[in-house]
């Protein structure tokens, strides 16, 4: 305790998330990182003391490894400035940002300077950086790592965007040889183009558009993932799983000993394709929603542990790229501040605590980029909290979001739990009734790994990059 005198912060909770349980904790913040987590009533000498509501829940702040923000070159799309601030409301106080669909597309150092110079000074939560793995870096990708990326995306299909193409079998291989040299991190998108059915408009059945993108499509591409990956011992990471006839063969090659890791979307776990309207494009994503007996696999696939972690997959577009026909309609959603909402609610559905739903917003994601000071409280982490008010219900108003369009699958669904307050380094930058209050996320960069660590486990701030 005498390591928590003169501190800025003690931020009391009934209800704190600590070691993966619910308990009373006084977390106590210095200088911008958790200095202590002590018994709920112990004194503290600390220039503001503060008590959440006991209904509420403190938690860390919720880490999101996969988003699109689209800065610069499609900024009407999205943008630094709009993209974490529905992060700090939604309550993700860490983004890692795609190489695309930004333009240029990160797949070079200089790529990264101009994506970083057009983040710098402008986030309102901690931003880190994908870079890219297409055919024309094949070879040349350790410097861009070297850079400070945190790995390589690759497409095994068509991206959707032109200056991203795919790899194909043979072009992938060679990335998971050349990550596996690295000992660097490949993520990919896998879908089989052969198992692909070729489309320009379909119309506006949700039915003809998911007969498009079959099971069989993410099967073929993973099985090729996991084949790579055991053969070179390179660490790859399947990107926003939608089938879970995947999980067996996810399931033994973890057994095995590969090195893979998979995450799913909330769009997956709260949606299914049955209830999904005629026309309602702003549902359309790649893979594709499926039924709900392939959402209830998903689920079980989480709670034992197959899927590693859920990330919002946030990728939005104008509302005009929405169009009504499932063929012609731009695929992706956004949903960066309300995926958390929609899951806990479904969780409530299935009877599942919070305690069971949290480490897939936090530390599972924190692990999988190396994250060891955040998604979690304790001493030396970085002082990166939430406030959640979980029995509260409301309807997703998408209009009120604050992503750049106002467009969302989640529109008008109704939920559970609000994150009504979010701190950034012990200092509140966002609540419930004002918004964001302050613009002090960092650029975060991931240092070239000390020969003892593997995979870049280690991230700093980039020097220079902090908001003024």
């Amino acid at each position: 305790m005498s390591a928590a005198v003169g501190a800025d912060l003690v931020l009391r909770a009934r209800r704190a998330w600590v070691d993966g349980v619910l308990r009373p904790a006084a977390v106590v913040v210095r200088d911008g990182v958790v200095d202590a987590v002590l018994p709920f009533g112990v004194a503290v000498a600390a220039s503001l003391d503060r008590t959440v509501p006991d209904e509420h829940v403190l938690l860390p702040g919720l880490v999101d490894t996969h988003v699109h923000v689209n800065e610069p070159g499609r900024t009407e799309w999205e943008g630094f400035a709009s993209a974490t601030r529905a992060a700090a409301l939604g309550g993700v106080t860490t983004i890692i940002d795609m190489p695309l669909n930004s333009i240029p597309a990160t797949v070079d150092v200089d790529a990264l300077a101009v994506k970083r110079a057009s983040a710098a000074g402008r986030v309102a939560v901690d931003v880190g950086f994908w870079g890219g793995a297409v055919p024309a870096n094949a070879g040349a990708r350790g410097p861009l790592h070297d850079a400070g990326v945190f790995g390589f995306k690759c497409f095994t299909a068509p991206s959707g965007v032109d200056e991203f193409p795919h790899l194909d079998p043979v072009q992938l291989r060679a990335a998971i040889e050349e990550v596996a040299e690295l000992d660097a991190l490949l993520i990919v998108h896998a879908e089989d183009p052969d198992h692909l059915v070729p489309h320009e408009t379909l119309g506006g059945r949700y039915a003809d558009f998911l007969a498009t993108r079959p099971n069989s499509a993410e099967q073929s591409a993973v099985a090729r993932v996991l084949d790579g990956a055991r053969s070179t011992g390179a660490r790859v990471h399947v990107l926003h799983l939608s089938d879970a006839g995947v999980l067996p063969m996810i399931r033994a090659a973890k057994a095995d000993g590969v090195r893979v890791t998979v995450e799913t979307c909330p769009h997956y776990l709260a949606f299914e394709a049955g209830s999904i309207p005629d026309g309602a494009t702003e549902f359309k994503c790649c893979p594709p929603i499926r039924d709900d007996a392939n959402r209830d696999a998903l689920w079980a696939g989480l709670l034992d542990g197959t899927i590693d972690c859920v990330v919002s997959d946030h990728s939005p577009s104008t509302a005009d790229l929405k169009t009504d026909d499932w063929g012609s309609a731009w695929g992706g959603i956004a949903g960066l501040q309300v995926g958390f909402r929609a899951v806990w609610t479904e969780a409530v559905r299935r009877g599942l605590p919070l305690e069971a739903v949290l480490p897939w917003f936090t530390t599972g994601p924190a692990a999988i980029v190396g994250f060891h000071d955040r998604g979690r409280i304790a001493p030396g982490a970085v002082a990166h909290l939430a406030v959640l008010d979980p029995a509260a219900e409301g309807v997703v108003e998408v209009s009120a979001l604050a992503h750049r369009n106002p467009v969302s699958a989640y529109a008008g669904l109704h939920t559970l739990g609000v994150v009504t307050e979010t701190w950034l380094r012990g200092r509140l930058v966002a609540t419930v009734g004002h918004g964001v209050t302050a613009v002090e996320g960092v650029l975060l960069d991931r240092p070239a790994a000390p020969q003892h660590a593997r995979n870049g486990r280690f991230a700093t701030l980039v020097p220079g990059t902090e908001a003024s």
